[in-house]
């Protein structure tokens, strides 16, 4: 029997996937001019977005990125915006924010007077992304704060910590230890982050490719922030008081 000769051909795999994204996952979304040969994490989409040429409608340098002409890196992409899609805010967790004051001597018969001060300090703007934590005015975290500090109460997301703090005179009564809590008043920003790359008419050495659409979800948690007087930096807004516990 003769034997078949087989010719050299060139099979093309294609594989499409499907993925369950359930609550607290992160997920990569792709529009639909991004293929699945072209999936990313959502960090490599950061930093797509981080070396795009135009961030948050601003015209970027590869020296904002830390890049360089010849050594790299260059543009990653064309376009990235932040589009916030919710914000809300809530109390955050209750710290405490004195030493004690203990009323505790075995005599004691009357309440101690006391002059409690008592300060706390709180993050300001956390990220999902480890990108969006470098601060600075520029880069992913510029952009953020355009859209941060448009709501009323906030403080500029490069500042990176906010306080609150107070002298109170307070009365602690006998057998009795006194300290003081904060709970401190929070707001969360979320949105995400869109990426565009052109499309790229074909050339004498390359092939013309499609547009392509990255989507990557944020998250930003970070202090109410209140004015400061005559200029001084803003104080976290929140809600100080008195906790007595047994000596």
């Amino acid at each position: 029997m003769a034997k078949r000769r087989l010719k050299n051909r060139k099979i093309r795999i294609v594989a499409i996937g499907s993925a369950l994204v359930t609550g607290g996952a992160v997920a990569t979304v792709l529009l639909p001019s991004a293929n699945a040969a072209d999936e990313k994490t959502p960090e490599q989409i950061m930093t797509m977005c981080e070396r795009a040429k135009v961030l948050n409608g601003k015209q970027q340098s590869i020296f904002d990125f830390g890049g360089h002409p010849i050594a790299g890196p260059s543009f990653a992409s064309d376009n990235c915006d932040f589009v916030e899609t919710k914000f809300e805010t809530f109390d955050g967790p209750a710290e405490k924010a004195s030493i004690d004051f203990p009323n505790c001597e075995p005599d004691a018969t009357e309440p101690a007077k006391v002059s409690v001060t008592w300060q706390a300090t709180t993050a300001q703007g956390q990220g999902k992304y480890t990108s969006t934590q470098q601060g600075g005015a520029g880069g992913l975290f510029g952009a953020l704060s355009g859209s941060w500090v448009k709501h009323k109460g906030t403080l500029d997301m490069t500042v990176r910590s906010a306080t609150a703090g107070d002298t109170e005179q307070r009365e602690v009564p006998v057998g009795k230890v006194l300290h003081m809590e904060f709970t401190p008043k929070m707001q969360r920003m979320t949105g995400e982050w869109r990426v565009r790359i052109d499309a790229r008419e074909a050339t004498t050495v390359t092939n013309a490719t499609p547009e392509q659409n990255f989507v990557a979800p944020e998250v930003v948690e970070g202090p109410v922030v209140l004015p400061g007087a005559a200029g001084a930096p803003g104080v976290v807004d929140g809600t100080s008081k008195a906790v007595l516990t047994d000596c």
